[in-house]
């Protein structure tokens, strides 16, 4: 099924401004102009537009127009976690452990949207590769989260990590035997509103956002191999943990 006319113009801009076409506190074509170029009538360039202002990418600032919003920094809350492992390799999450992909991953390379490339070093448009997965519950196929890799171009190029198939153990046991082990990771939490392939994929109800979690895999040198961009269903999961009293709590009495 083909998507609306609005749909397909948000995601022409929506990928123009992850090319660094329109970079940060640039102004978008006027409504008029996008209906020109695209072909369209003005009302559905205002659709395409509403599209891309609820996914907080623009935002309409008076007298200047709609903006490309600024990736905003955030304060990193630190969590205590660990990597587990099993048969399959590496994991993150008991909880998430049983998930398995319920497609084909996707392999590709392309550029990284633009909260992820800074991380990476990379600059705007500069190809990685992506691996894009959709993880679920076995018994009943629900979609869970998708989870999405980026790594060097020039570290994957050429190598089993970009291939559909890693292998037993993934890419972390690739990048191991690739000798950049023994692996770090760090991670951060976040949320964000989802693209219509998100909600789709994860049978999201309009206006519910998604948690994000975003970890970045590091060699014992700090350079940095993979960044992975997971997201789920920010009203179907929270994350938990248990605090701890520091010495500095002391029980009153």
């Amino acid at each position: 099924m083909t998507d609306p006319a609005y749909r397909q113009v948000a995601a022409e801009l929506r990928a123009a401004i992850e090319r660094g076409d329109y970079p940060e506190g640039s102004v978008l074509p006027k409504l008029e102009e996008i209906a020109q170029t695209y072909g369209i009538a003005k009302q559905t360039a205002r659709e395409a537009v509403a599209e891309l202002e609820n996914e907080g990418l623009v935002e309409p600032v008076r007298r200047r127009g709609t903006v490309v919003r600024p990736v905003p920094a955030r304060q990193r809350l630190v969590r205590a976690r660990q990597a587990f492992r099993d048969e399959r390799g590496y994991y993150f999450d008991p909880a998430a452990q049983p998930w398995i992909a319920l497609e084909q991953p996707t392999v590709s390379f392309g550029p990284a949207p633009r909260h992820i490339a800074p991380l990476l070093g990379n600059r705007p448009g500069e190809d990685v590769l992506i691996r894009d997965r959709l993880m679920g519950r076995p018994d009943t196929r629900q979609a869970t989260q998708l989870a999405t890799s980026y790594l060097p171009a020039d570290l994957a190029r050429g190598t089993r990590l970009a291939e559909a198939d890693t292998g037993p153990g993934g890419i972390y046991d690739l990048l191991e035997q690739m000798g950049h082990g023994p692996l770090q990771w760090s991670e951060s939490i976040s949320a964000a509103m989802p693209t219509p392939r998100e909600a789709e994929h994860l049978d999201l109800p309009r206006g519910v956002p998604l948690l994000r979690i975003t970890r970045t895999t590091t060699s014992p040198a700090g350079i940095v191999l993979e960044v992975n961009d997971t997201r789920m269903s920010a009203e179907a999961f929270e994350i938990g943990y248990t605090l701890t009293r520091h010495p500095s709590a002391e029980a009153a009495t």
